[in-house]
Parts: structure tokens; C-alpha cells; sequence
């Protein structure tokens, strides 16, 4: 006689205890794998209560599939009103665990009590990460001496001053309804808008913290950033208060404290007003003791802004996770620069240049990424290129015109016969054959959706943004000036990485520190270096600060919490202490530049511990061969095989030659084939 079971037999009631400090109005969720922990959704996690003796011991009680093994995590956020009546509540995660792999749970019986002990560590290990943006906006703030002095004052008495500033910040408070009050659930709340400081300097930096009561005073060596996180970005009045250093009189009777000489405000609604996500607005310094100006202040600011149209799961996270190894390489635009490497017969960031650079072992490969006019990612390195015209009567004269790749879209890029840019002028011998039955791997601008198709998945992609440049002379690099809104941009290339990713290992760069910003602050799974040219004078002086050294470029991962930076060769071989300095500080370090063409430079960086290695000849160093990844994978089934061997106490059929198995492999790591997406394979 069949037996049937009843749905609650089927499953267990499981009640988790979890310990962990949170600030008003933070609650402490879990999320995971099944339905009844909300499939990896954070708007669907479920909020655990706290203990009404023991204010950081948090519980809840679930129903999950008997004998079935859940994966899960903890995280700390905030819990919102919905948008509308009948939605999903709005989740703000400030942190969660992101161990590599989750913690699990194999329930059995009809009850069982699962203690965690403290959030954020699993099997001894303690690995949290910061939350990403879900629906608030960020909004940044900055104060710098890239160009000139931020504080240009014009009264006569504070010529010679020194001030301290403070930014503070207020709302406009709405009316709330009585019957909106009874109707809201005592877990939901809304969110307070938050004000921190961030200071980056060459040799420290000092990451989102409060502001003493008279604020800090500007250094010209100094980089100082506020950073408001808000779900009203369009309803808040920021207002910068100045304060006299040496100063220590009222300057106006009843003042709270001396040396307060005068205010600057900022409406949030005129940075949407302006149509851009980025800019700089200039305000009067208003005097405290009179309605007269005594000066102005130059504003660099940023909005940042959720990707939209896309809700980033809690499934993995390789932000900050990299598994050491021997030093990684990496194909630079494929098999490399067409300027650089002129023997090989496929030209650079082309399908061909990637597969070949795939053949060939090449660990990652790097790649250029920006969008056509009409918003397709594509993959190129220059902002612009020339366009080939012929003359009337004269098949052998050509001229170029040089283009911004921004303005053309995707269809004509794939209709047009062209050189790079910095090939005007130049032997045009390319443009003069006249084959045009080129093959469909070789032709530029591929779109990034069809690099995904066709690379083989356990090649990894050092993908780089491409963004605009101003220069310290005042000019623009590749004489481009204006782009497309950084949100807009950024959605659409993140947005097709995070839907096409799969189990590849991904990891971004950029040479805009706001765009690194960004990409780290819009998404929670894929890591982000920051690429810096250090000093040199291969290329030109950027005006942004953070990009004029490498030491203040480790500032600004470690402040951002990057993976780490990639840095120009020609400064990490002029000190190669940076690269252990960078690491000791726990950056995951990469080198790019023509010096790492050179084997000998090479064998320098790799005895000082480089993570990876982009260079030009990746396809001249090595024969046909897999890569470290896949040779590891391989060595990893070998281990799996044999172990099933001795258990099973037969001769087994299978092998894997010596030959591609490294021999010290970790013991630690048998069995487990699982890509680690980002960055290495367990």
C-alpha cells in the first residue's frame, strides 16, 4: 500500500539563532537558496526577531524541505514602506556575509534548532562586505586641489585665514497620515539619510567616519569626500560651514562655536536640474554677520545612482575574494596591441585576437569596453577612429577622418573600414586592400554579448571601462570631452555582464577613480581594480589627484574597498616595494605597459608576488596549451576519480597525463570544480 506524505511532514521547522550588533532601525535577515529563504532575493530575505533578554541574539523559525540541503547567509539592513501599496518592501543592505562558500543546512525531523553563533563568521572565518545600492542613492561631494584651491575668498579680513569645514545636512520633513502610521508594520521604517568623510592622501586615508564639530581642514596633498546616502536625493539642503582656525571669537553673538565666519548651501535638486549625474557647482560663501559674500567655493560632485531594471542576487560575491596563486597571465587585448605586436596576423580586440590569446593559455584576457550611439556595449580601445575617404579619380589617396566612437552606431561601426586613430597619417595599407570578404572574427567592434558567446567560458575577463579623461594641461584625451551619463553607461555594460556571466571569471578596471567608485558601489558581485599610469612620461598628467601616483592610487582602493589596483610597469619597476606594500596592505596588485613585453621585466615582477601580468607576446611566450584554470580543474577531477578509486577498491580506467596537473596542488581543494566566477577556481 503506497504511503503518502502530508506537506508538513515534508518539511522541517527550523528555528536559526544568530548574534550581532546593529544601530536603530538595522534588523538582522537571512536569505537563500529555497523558497522559504527567498530564493537569494534580499527583498524577499527573512527578518529574524531579536531577543527580548539579549538584544543581539536574533531568531526566526522557517519551514524548509526535509533532507534537502539549503544554502544561506546572514545579512544586517534596513527594511522600508514599499514604493506602493501591495509591493515588495524596500531592502537596504549595509552588510553580509560573503564567505565563498555559504552555510548550509540539512534538516531532518519535524524540528530543529540551528545555532550560528556571531554574524559574519562561518567555520572560523570572518568575511563580511559592505552592501551595495539596492534603491537609495548616493550622493558624493568633494573638496580637492586637482586644478586650484577649492575656497577662493574675496574679502580683504580672510585673505591670510585658514579655515576648517563642515558640511552638514537637512530634509524637508514631509506630513505623515495617522492612518499611514497604523497601517506600518513595526518591522518597516524609513530610512535616515546618512552623512560620512573620507580623506585620501598618498600615505593614508581615512574612510567613511564622522566629522568633529568644527570639521577638517583642506590640504592641497589632500583628497576630502563626503559621501550622503538618501532616499530622497532630490529633497535635501547641504550646507558648508567655514570655520576660522586661529580664530577664537564669536563672530556672531550666540554662536555655539567660534570661528564660525560663514555658510555655503546646495539644494540636491539643482544637481538633477543640471541633467548630469557628475559635475562641479560653485557657490558664494555667505558671511556670518551680513548678507555680503566674502568668497566661493568649487564643488566636485558625483551621484550615484541602482542599476535599473536589474536586482543584483545574493548568491555569490567576489568583490574582494582572490585565491593566491602564481602570478596570472593576461592577454592584453587579446594577443596583443596591433601597434605593438605587428607580426600577428589578427588584429587586437577582435574575436580572433581573444581566441587566440585563449589557445595560447592566457589566464584572462583584457579588453576595452565602451557603448556605440545607440547604447550597445562594444569592444575597442580608442574613443575615437578614423574613417577612411577616397578622393574622386585617385584610388591611391586616402584621407582620415577621426570620429568619436560615442557617435556611430553599432551597425555602421561594423560597416565601416578603418585604423585606429593613432594611425593617422600614417601607412594606410590596410585601408587600400580592397578584400572585402574579411572574416567575421577579425572585424573590430565586436559587441561584448558576442565575446561572451564565443570565449571559451574558462577564460576570465579583465574587462576596462572606457571613460574621458581631462588632462592637467586642461585638454581631453583623444580630444573627447563629453560622454554619456555615467549611470546610463554603466547600467547598460553592468547589466549585460551580470546577465551573461555565468561561472566566468570577471574582474573590471578603470582608469576614472569615479567610475571605479561607481562599479563598486552599483553591483555586488564582481571586483573592480583601479588602473593608475603612476608618473611617467609615456603619457600625460591626469588632473585628478587620486590618478597622478600610484601610492595615493592605494589610497583610493583601500578607502573605495577595491580588489586592488593595476599599475603602470614603469613605476612598479622603478620601485618594485610598491607591489609588497600594496599587498601587505591586502590589494590584489596587476601590472600593464609596453616594459612587461620584456621577459626580464616580467621575471622582476613576478619574484615580487604580482597577482597578474597584461603584456603584448602572450601568444609568443607559450605553445598551444590550456590555461591555469583549466588545468587545475582537470587535476582537481583527477583527485575526485581517484578518490572514488580507493574507495570503490577497482582499477580505474581514467588518467590525466602528469603533464597538465601540477603536482603540488592543495590537498584542501579535492572535489570541488565549482569556478569561483571572479577570480580563481577552487
Amino acid at each position: 500500500m503506497p504511503i503518502t506524505l502530508c506537506q508538513s511532514a515534508m518539511e522541517t521547522q527550523v528555528t536559526l539563532t544568530v548574534r550581532g550588533d546593529t544601530y536603530p532601525g538595522e534588523v538582522i535577515a537571512v536569505v537563500g537558496d529555497c523558497e522559504a529563504l527567498g530564493e537569494w532575493s534580499h527583498q524577499k530575505a527573512v527578518v529574524l526577531c531579536p531577543d527580548g533578554q539579549n538584544g543581539n541574539t536574533w531568531t526566526t523559525t522557517i519551514a524548509v524541505p526535509t533532507g534537502v540541503t539549503s544554502k544561506y547567509r546572514y545579512l544586517k539592513g534596513c527594511f522600508l514602506e514599499p514604493k506602493s501599496a501591495g509591493g515588495p518592501c524596500q531592502v537596504i543592505v549595509k552588510m553580509w556575509e560573503t564567505h565563498h562558500q555559504p552555510r548550509t543546512m540539512s534538516p531532518t525531523g519535524l524540528h530543529q534548532n540551528i545555532d550560528d553563533g556571531q554574524f559574519g563568521i562561518y567555520n572560523g572565518v570572518n568575511c563580511v562586505d559592505s552592501g551595495w545600492l539596492t534603491c537609495q542613492t548616493e550622493i558624493r561631494l568633494r573638496l580637492h586641489y586637482s586644478k586650484v584651491s577649492p575656497v577662493s575668498i574675496s574679502k580683504k579680513k580672510f585673505k591670510k585665514s585658514r579655515f576648517r569645514i563642515k558640511l552638514t545636512l537637512e530634509g524637508v520633513e514631509e506630513e505623515e497620515d495617522d492612518e499611514d502610521d497604523e497601517l506600518r508594520s513595526s518591522s518597516l521604517h524609513k530610512m535616515t539619510t546618512t552623512l560620512e568623510i573620507s580623506m585620501i592622501s598618498a600615505n593614508a586615508y581615512q574612510s567613511r567616519h564622522s566629522q568633529p564639530e568644527c570639521g577638517y581642514a583642506l590640504e592641497p596633498s589632500r583628497w576630502t569626500e563626503y559621501s550622503i546616502q538618501t532616499m530622497d536625493p532630490e529633497n535635501l539642503e547641504l550646507t558648508f560651514e567655514f570655520f576660522e582656525e586661529e580664530l577664537r571669537e564669536h563672530v556672531v553673538h550666540g554662536d555655539v562655536l567660534p570661528g564660525h565666519v560663514g555658510t555655503a548651501c546646495l539644494l540636491s535638486s539643482c544637481l538633477s536640474e543640471s541633467g548630469k549625474d557628475n559635475g562641479v557647482v560653485t557657490l558664494p560663501i555667505m558671511g556670518r554677520n551680513s548678507r555680503n559674500t566674502i568668497g566661493k567655493v568649487r564643488v566636485d560632485y558625483l551621484v550615484i545612482r541602482p542599476i535599473q531594471g536589474l536586482q543584483c542576487d545574493m548568491r555569490s560575491s567576489f568583490t574582494k575574494y582572490w585565491k593566491k596563486r602564481s602570478t596570472l597571465d593576461v592577454g592584453h587585448r587579446g594577443a596583443g596591441s596591433s601597434q605593438t605586436a605587428k607580426h600577428h596576423r589578427v588584429k587586437e580586440n577582435t574575436i580572433a585576437s581573444f581566441k587566440s590569446a585563449a589557445q595560447h593559455g592566457a589566464a584572462f584576457i583584457e579588453f576595452d569596453v565602451h557603448l556605440s550611439k545607440d547604447s550597445i556595449p562594444i569592444v575597442y580601445h580608442d574613443m575615437s577612429c578614423c574613417i577612411s575617404t577616397k578622393k574622386k579619380n585617385d584610388n591611391n589617396s586616402l584621407e582620415l577622418i577621426e570620429v568619436p566612437v560615442k557617435d556611430l552606431t553599432f551597425n555602421q561601426l561594423q560597416l565601416l573600414k578603418l585604423v585606429d586613430a593613432t594611425m593617422k597619417g600614417n601607412d594606410h595599407k590596410d585601408l587600400q586592400d580592397d578584400d572585402d570578404d574579411e572574416i567575421d572574427e577579425h572585424q573590430p567592434f565586436p559587441s561584448l554579448s558576442q565575446i561572451f558567446q564565443v570565449v571559451p567560458e574558462d577564460v576570465g575577463f579583465n574587462i576596462e571601462l572606457k571613460w574621458i579623461c581631462l588632462l592637467k594641461d586642461g585638454t581631453w584625451y583623444d580630444n573627447v570631452s563629453s560622454y554619456f551619463n555615467m549611470n546610463t553607461y554603466l547600467d547598460i555594460i553592468l547589466s549585460c555582464v551580470l546577465e551573461r556571466g555565468g561561472k566566468r571569471r570577471i574582474v573590471f578596471s578603470c582608469f576614472d577613480p569615479d567610475i571605479c567608485t561607481m562599479v563598486r558601489q552599483k553591483q555586488n558581485k564582481y571586483p573592480i581594480l583601479f588602473l593608475t599610469q603612476g608618473i611617467t612620461d609615456a603619457y600625460p598628467e591626469m588632473m585628478d589627484i587620486r590618478c597622478q601616483t600610484t601610492q595615493i592610487a592605494i589610497s583610493f582602493a583601500q578607502s573605495e574597498n577595491l580588489l586592488g589596483i593595476s599599475g603602470h610597469a614603469e613605476d612598479l619597476l622603478k620601485s618594485l616595494s610598491i607591489i609588497g606594500d600594496a599587498k601587505s596592505k591586502g590589494l590584489v596588485v596587476f601590472s600593464w605597459g609596453e616594459d612587461n613585453n620584456n621577459p626580464e621585466n616580467r621575471r622582476k615582477l613576478r619574484e615580487q608576488g604580482l597577482d597578474g601580468l597584461i603584456y603584448d607576446s602572450i601568444c609568443d611566450d607559450k605553445g598551444e596549451q590550456p590555461n591555469i584554470f583549466k588545468v587545475e580543474e582537470e587535476h582537481s577531477l583527477q583527485e575526485v576519480i581517484t578518490e572514488e578509486t580507493l574507495k570503490s577498491s577497482t582499477c580505474s580506467c581514467y588518467s590525466v597525463p602528469c603533464s597538465t596537473a601540477p603536482c603540488t596542488a592543495s590537498k584542501g581543494q579535492t572535489g570541488s570544480v565549482e569556478s569561483d566566477s571572479g577570480l580563481s577556481s577552487s
